[in-house]
């Protein structure tokens, strides 16, 4: 009597199959507990990753689901930095699907699975995973592979890993972008008078900067540069000194201002600074006009003098979220400042 085949030698049976047809591949991984999950970890080549992963288990051909879903731009921007040399060494996590047949032999340390469309849902790095299938050059990447998930722990560790990660601050990145010596000379620039107006000891909004992180009542770095970048043409030439002294005078006269109507902490909301370093072209043309280049802090007191005067108190104390419509108020009173009065008989 023929012995009955177990669901383990079907299995077998079937793997040799696959075998046979070239269809099983197999690396050296590890297998790591942390509380209650497990997890195996390995290094998989760039072109396998890209055939097997997938960011929805009903698509049948993974590549049509990349470009459905995903920003196709996003993904052409890592592979032109993986074919430009780049390294990017987090690990892509995934699930393992019943497509895979994944198996783990413990003595070897090997992994096997089907190369497969399919086989792996993609639970974080899709961009990446999109990438390096456009990318030119092959290459390994750092895996992480969850096995036997139910559909509901599939989904709350997507959650999981895409509420709880947080991303490195713009204000941290724009300041070791001169270590990494990615600087334009823009940015070489504006750092330069960020780092002046936060460390200069007669800088008028010393201890009002914040360098590294977004903080409330500080300027950030981003928000500095986002407010000089619209006006920067108008120092064409001039160094980040220069700069640093007639932009200082202009906001010395605006914290003037400010501080007769009690709103000095106005300052570093970041609409209002916007839009007050918005106005500083057409002010300082008007300074100019009057007073040649003695671009002093007295100097741009008169000519603000009727923004002072005639600007809702409620404009700077509650600016909103758009510096080109505040803008547009603060020029509005600018420029009906000027008055011959009424002609004497």
């Amino acid at each position: 009597m023929p012995r009955r085949k177990t669901a383990r030698t079907l299995f077998e049976a079937e793997q040799l199959s696959m075998e046979a047809k070239g269809d099983i591949v197999s690396y050296t991984a590890s297998l790591i507990t942390q509380g209650k999950s497990r997890f195996f970890t390995l290094a998989m080549p760039s072109d396998v990753l890209a055939k097997t992963c997938t960011v929805d288990t009903h698509e049948a051909d993974p590549i049509a689901g990349f470009q459905r879903r995903l920003d196709e731009p996003r993904a052409q921007d890592i592979a032109d930095y993986i074919d430009n040399g780049g390294t990017i060494p987090g690990s892509i996590v995934l699930s393992a699907q019943p497509e895979a047949h994944l198996e783990y032999i413990r003595p070897t340390r090997t992994m096997r699975f089907r190369s497969a469309p399919g086989a792996f849902l993609i639970l974080d790095g899709q961009h990446r995973v999109f990438g390096f299938q456009k990318a030119k050059a092959k290459l390994r990447v750092p895996v992480v592979i969850y096995n036997d998930l139910s559909k509901a722990e599939e989904a709350k560790l997507f959650m999981d890993i895409n509420t709880k990660q947080r991303p490195v601050p713009n204000e941290l990145l724009l300041a070791i972008k001169r270590l990494a010596q990615t600087e334009t000379n823009e940015e070489a620039t504006l750092k330069d008078i960020f780092d002046l107006f936060d460390k200069d000891s007669g800088s008028p909004l010393l201890g009002l900067m914040s360098s590294a992180e977004r903080k409330k009542g500080k300027i950030s770095r981003v928000t500095f540069n986002a407010a000089m970048k619209p006006i920067f043409d108008t120092f064409d030439g001039s160094t980040p000194k220069y700069v640093y002294e007639v932009l200082g005078a202009y906001v010395q006269a605006w914290l003037s201002g400010l501080r007769a109507q009690n709103l000095e902490d106005k300052i570093t909301n970041p609409t209002l600074f916007r839009a007050i370093v918005l106005l500083f072209p057409v002010v300082a043309e008007k300074v100019s006009d009057r007073y040649g280049d003695e671009f002093i802090a007295d100097n741009f007191v008169e000519v603000l003098r009727p923004v002072f005067s005639r600007t809702r108190t409620a404009t700077l104390q509650s600016p909103g979220n758009s510096p080109s419509v505040v803008f547009d108020q603060l020029r509005r009173q600018l420029e009906s400042g000027f008055s011959l009065g009424r002609r004497r008989e």
